[in-house]
């Protein structure tokens, strides 16, 4: 981990790590935050995979209505902070739910969307994440006509053997495929895990080829990172085959014309884009959801219990709250936009007033120089070869920070105060 705290030093040039305390601010300050999203988080499963680290409970039907009522609460407080009549209604690009399995709050989406387009006008769209079970041409449907445009669905897998491993089941893809034939969507997006161990570039491409085949535009790739507070058995695949399972991956889908929107999604030419993290600042709603403004990033509480409590109180539901030094903010602005693969110095510019390259100058001719990223009609792009480099160094970035950080929160509703770097 010390090449994260490292990493962390020289980038932000500060030995301050990042301090998440418990103090919290009453009303949140984003009406002049640019390109602001939104996230909703749905925490409900009709069971718990070992492999997911997200923050998750069983299904219960009378705390999950406790739960919307006080979700339509938080809502309320955070948008009754910046509205009145005399003022528009906030811009915002995109509201997506995630969980969790959201759907299995279908009929109360609609109350939510209502609430939320009550303070804020949505540009972009709506996603929602699925789970296999749920794509039913009654639910596609009913998600449809309340105005959900996109959706991501959690495969993790085609194949029995990495099914297996990752204890889900296939049963449900026959009926899933029907439905999306029924009901389309401008999005339909296919979540994949990448490095399950005994994968190879035939079972991953299959998998690939499979979701493309039958309804999917965009498809993501995410690796299987072995967080320490999971129950998951799986051992984490070498890094020299994980990188030559992700560099001929990566050929295969340039040489078949799909499009790169970020280091782990691909789309087809044309498809819209589904992305839940890649905003400038976001409001995020529910438990474990975070918010990012352009001097603060807040976490709220991981409980569910404690989430219905706070907000019964009329108290936002935060748990832990960090403060932006001006360098601090501008690295966690170029890891986000480095996960799009592509950083443009103008909006650098734009969003801080002051030039990229005055301030990381040193650290984007290295990474031209050693073949990272290229400069292309003046932006940088990253290569297949930077890519990897991302991919590897934020692993590090995942254990030394979020899994840390998740383990305290899954056990303490309001911890005083977490130290990372």
């Amino acid at each position: 981990m010390k090449q994260a705290s490292l990493a962390r030093i020289w980038l932000t040039r500060s030995l301050r790590p990042f301090v998440f305390g418990d103090d919290y601010d009453a009303t949140l300050q984003y009406r002049d935050a640019s390109g602001l999203g939104l996230y909703v988080h749905i925490p409900f499963c009709r069971s718990i995979c070992s492999f997911c680290p997200y923050c998750k409970v069983v299904y219960r039907q009378e705390q999950a209505k406790a739960y919307v009522e006080a979700l339509l609460k938080e809502i309320i407080m955070v948008g009754n902070d910046h509205h009145n009549s005399a003022v528009a209604k906030k811009v915002v690009t995109s509201l997506y739910f995630g969980g969790g399995s959201p759907a299995l709050l279908v009929d109360y989406i609609g109350q939510i969307i209502e609430t939320i387009q009550k303070y804020f006008t949505i540009t972009e769209g709506i996603g929602i994440e699925l789970h296999p079970a749920d794509v039913t041409a009654e639910i596609l449907t009913t998600l449809k006509n309340i105005g959900i445009s996109k959706i991501s669905i959690g495969i993790q897998s085609f194949q029995e053997t990495s099914l297996t491993l990752l204890g889900r089941f296939g049963e449900y893809y026959r009926e899933m495929f029907t439905a999306l034939k029924k009901v389309p969507f401008e999005t339909v997006s296919m979540d994949l895990i990448f490095a399950i161990p005994g994968q190879t570039f035939e079972t991953l491409k299959a998998d690939i080829d499979t979701a493309f085949q039958n309804g999917a535009n965009h498809v993501a790739i995410y690796p299987f990172i072995d967080f320490s507070f999971t129950k998951t058995k799986m051992m984490p695949m070498g890094e020299k085959q994980k990188r030559a399972l992700m560099d001929a991956i990566t050929e295969y889908f340039n040489d078949n014309g799909y499009v790169r929107e970020s280091i782990w999604t691909f789309t087809k030419a044309g498809a819209g884009k589904y992305s839940s993290m890649t905003r400038d600042n976001f409001l995020g709603f529910g438990c474990s959801a975070t918010t990012l403004l352009p001097d603060q990033f807040k976490i709220n509480t991981f409980s569910v219990e404690a989430y219905i409590q706070r907000i019964s109180e009329h108290n936002l539901p935060t748990a832990l709250t960090v403060r932006f030094t001006k360098n601090q903010r501008m690295v966690y602005y170029l890891f986000w936009t480095a996960y799009t693969t592509r950083v443009d110095p103008k909006e650098f510019s734009r969003f801080f007033h002051t030039s990229l390259l005055a301030k990381y100058g040193i650290e984007f001719f290295m990474a031209t120089a050693l073949g990272l990223a290229k400069k292309k009609n003046g932006i940088y792009e990253m290569t297949s070869k930077g890519a990897y480099f991302y991919h590897y160094y934020e692993q590090f970035y995942t254990l030394a920070y979020i899994d840390k950080m998740w383990n305290v929160m899954a056990k303490e509703p309001f911890p005083k105060m977490i130290v990372i770097g």
